[in-house]
């Protein structure tokens, strides 16, 4: 019996155990996982350690090692999380609607866990225990399958997690992570019927496309990030250098970060050389259109191929467009259709944009950053969906469940 197979049937025993539980005992161990969590800092540290030195010498990029560090204060706001996801409503139970038929039927719709969730993520440890958290307070088991990259580092924290449970109300076994860094691991997990209810795949393109086209699980597509932002003719510079460089550069590594900046040609006129100035004063590697690189000599030639790229590092395209329309042209072909921005003054074309672009999360005036379940009150978030059914955005409690018809009557037969 494979480790797959072995995990995943304990994660759906665990998942039967976890609909007898009530919402204050998923509370108390939620913050019994976060006390342990700092308890075992120092451990977790230690293990992080080897993580990161295993990734310097994989070259891995300065931007994907921030994502897999973690320190005291990293680990303080990841333990903070779970105590925020302890005093969230829970949604289970909640009635949804309530009716009667006109032959005495009595129907209720209430929400449900889905059972058990499969999570494929790379080099993010913060997400095992946001996903924990997230499944656990829902009454869903979790099998999580974590990058190479960050196993020492994952091992650890599920360790002290499921210490924790035992000492809760909570079945232990709902919290697995699958140790195999084999690919073949994944591909068992995303075609385990069995045991699994559905997929949810974080990461760059190649890892979501691959779960998408292989799995008989169902997916729920969470968003590789090519994120635009807008600068309109009329845009405030000093709001549209606020905003792109935060966009770009107060944490690159992730799906909200901004991957291509469109500029309209009036404002570009004015504007460009000291925008592109702010950005490679912030070691940020510029492509832009031919025509423009005699103005700004520290950028190269940017390609369509470029246009289609998520970097998550210090890399950004800029194109230059004639209108709100070339615009919108532009960001509905190389969407991923997760977060996308429009700086403007002109109300009707802030209007426009919100109501024509195609994606998940759309904003006026805004940095895309904000594309996150916390900063939009939700708590942590299990992942930010761009596809449409099911969820859409950053996904917290409420998408993490179903739902079922609870029907009562006193003796009635269909004739």
């Amino acid at each position: 019996m494979s480790e797959v197979f072995n995990k995943g049937q304990l994660a759906a025993q665990a998942a039967r155990s976890l609909n007898n539980v009530t919402t204050k005992q998923k509370n108390e161990a939620l913050l019994m996982m976060a006390d342990a969590l700092i308890a075992a800092t120092d451990e977790i540290i230690t293990a992080n350690k080897l993580d990161l030195e295993y990734g310097k010498q994989q070259g891995t990029s300065s931007a994907m090692l921030d994502r897999l560090t973690l320190n005291e204060q990293r680990i303080a706001a990841i333990a903070e999380g779970l105590k925020e996801i302890a005093v969230l409503p829970d949604p289970i139970g909640e009635q949804l609607q309530q009716f009667t038929r006109p032959n005495g039927l009595n129907i209720r719709q209430i929400r449900v866990p889905i059972g058990v969730i499969g999570i494929i993520y790379e080099a993010r440890p913060n997400v095992t225990v946001d996903a924990a958290g997230l499944c656990l307070k829902t009454g869903n088991s979790v099998v999580l399958r974590g990058g190479s990259a960050a196993l020492h580092s994952n091992s650890k924290i599920v360790a002290v997690l499921q210490q924790a449970l035992q000492q809760s109300a909570l079945p232990a076994e709902a919290l697995q992570l699958i140790e195999d860094t084999d690919r073949a691991s994944v591909t068992e997990l995303i075609k385990l019927d069995r045991f699994i209810d559905v997929i949810i795949p974080r990461g760059g393109a190649s890892l979501i496309r691959n779960v998408i086209e292989n799995a008989t699980v169902p997916v729920i597509e969470t968003g590789a990030g090519i994120c635009h932002t807008y600068i309109d003719a009329d845009a405030n510079y000093d709001m549209a250098a606020a905003i792109t460089y935060n966009a770009k550069v107060q944490r690159p590594s992730v799906c909200n970060a901004m991957e291509t900046l469109v500029i309209h040609q009036q404002f570009a006129n004015e504007h460009l050389v000291a925008l592109c100035k702010l950005f490679a004063e912030a070691n940020v590697q510029l492509k832009l259109p031919a025509a423009y690189l005699a103005n700004i000599p520290e950028a190269t030639a940017v390609t369509e191929a470029d246009f289609a790229t998520e970097y998550n590092d210090y890399i950004l395209n800029i194109a230059i467009v004639e209108s709100l329309d070339e615009a919108l042209t532009h960001i509905n072909r190389f969407s991923t259709k997760h977060s996308e921005s429009i700086i403007t003054n002109d109300a009707a074309h802030a209007a426009r944009f919100l109501q024509e672009v195609d994606a998940a999360a759309v904003y006026h005036n805004v940095s895309t950053r904000f594309s996150d379940g916390f900063e939009f009150g939700f708590g942590a978030e299990i992942g930010i969906s761009t596809q449409k059914l099911h969820a859409r955005g950053p996904m917290g409690l409420p998408a993490l469940t179903s739902t079922k018809y609870q029907i009562t009557g006193n003796g009635q037969i269909r004739q």
